[in-house]
């Protein structure tokens, strides 16, 4: 890597923890900042917004890929009857006079929001955690905290108020782009990105480092090739940076399809996370509710809500499809 982005270290033996702030009042604007500081311990557009329409997510979508071959069966869909996990959908908490794309947090929202959670008796974890407590059946209260683009002022503003309540999150970061702007929100304030000695500090003091892909690029349509690179890749460079296993990918702009979701299988990461339901939720198509700063609590009891019934409509239509597939193999 050049040296604009950092050098690759060894994680350190400690990490400076910053003090956690106290939540403080309202906001109606959308305020934001950034410049990091990693700390310590220990986890793309938004979707639709009750009542009103979430903001539309910056990037090009692209037409689905032809499907590959695969000997193995396609992205390990969730059986009939279960439920996905409720993972909420970050990407910048700062200050910031405007946001069209509406992907900042205030600091001060942001802590109300963290401070809701508690209240109602859930933690937030990292995406990882959350995973592993599901296949343990101990899940019940935990709620999935998840950070797209890997904007650099996660450190210096969400872990604290992270830490003030013992909570966790992952931060997905774009592997070939630390300590470089978000180049890709074309109409969208600029940002800093995590540098790599910033990422090594988080995953040293905890905090789980999951894979963007290369060059913040939608996945769908993508050659063969690409996807390879673009998962493989960018895996094996976040494992030399953190010095250990990198196991989360999350899909740029929330893009999948079959495809990219059995390039992320093949890579061997362990979950991925996607955006809306469809039918590829499963482990390699986590739905996620998107979080902005207009979200106080009644708003996100209310995506709660249409989380589950989401899951229910998904089911619902999973059936519908498998009892078809069923008839249609009984056809002489």
């Amino acid at each position: 890597m050049d040296a604009e982005r950092g050098t690759v270290r060894s994680a350190p033996s400690g990490v400076r923890r910053p003090a956690a702030p106290t939540a403080g009042g309202r906001r109606t604007d959308a305020p934001r900042t950034e410049t990091p500081r990693a700390a310590a311990p220990r986890t793309e557009g938004p979707h639709t917004d009750p009542p009103h329409t979430d903001p539309p997510h910056p990037g090009t979508r692209r037409p689905p890929a032809r499907l590959p071959r695969s000997r193995r069966p396609p992205a390990d869909l969730p059986t009939v009857g279960t439920t996905s996990p409720w993972i909420l959908m970050y990407h910048s908490v700062a200050v910031e006079k405007e946001d069209p794309y509406r992907l900042t947090v205030s600091p001060e929202r942001f802590a109300e929001q963290i401070a809701w959670l508690h209240r109602r008796g859930r933690r937030g974890v990292s995406v990882r955690e959350l995973m592993r407590a599901r296949a343990a059946g101990r899940a019940d209260r935990l709620v999935g905290l998840s950070f797209d683009d890997g904007y650099a002022d996660f450190a210096r503003h969400a872990v604290p108020i992270l830490q003030a309540y013992g909570f966790t999150a992952t931060a997905y970061v774009v592997a070939d782009l630390l300590g470089r702007a978000n180049d890709w929100d074309a109409e969208g304030p600029r940002k800093t990105l995590l540098t790599v000695q910033e990422v090594t500090d988080l995953a040293a003091a905890g905090w789980e480092i999951g894979s963007h892909g290369l060059g913040h690029q939608a996945l769908p349509g993508l050659p063969a090739d690409v996807l390879a690179a673009q998962t493989r890749d960018s895996r094996r460079l976040l494992e030399e940076v953190v010095g250990g296993p990198v196991t989360g990918f999350c899909y740029p702009y929330g893009a999948v399809d079959l495809a990219a979701t059995l390039a992320v299988r093949d890579a061997g990461y362990d979950y991925a996370c996607a955006i809306a339901h469809s039918p590829l939720t499963g482990r390699y198509a986590l739905p996620r509710c998107y979080v902005g700063d207009r979200d106080g609590a009644w708003r996100l009891r209310a995506k709660r809500g249409r989380h589950r019934l989401r899951d229910t409509v998904t089911e619902l239509r999973r059936q519908r499809l498998a009892a078809r597939a069923g008839r249609l193999r009984r056809v002489p």
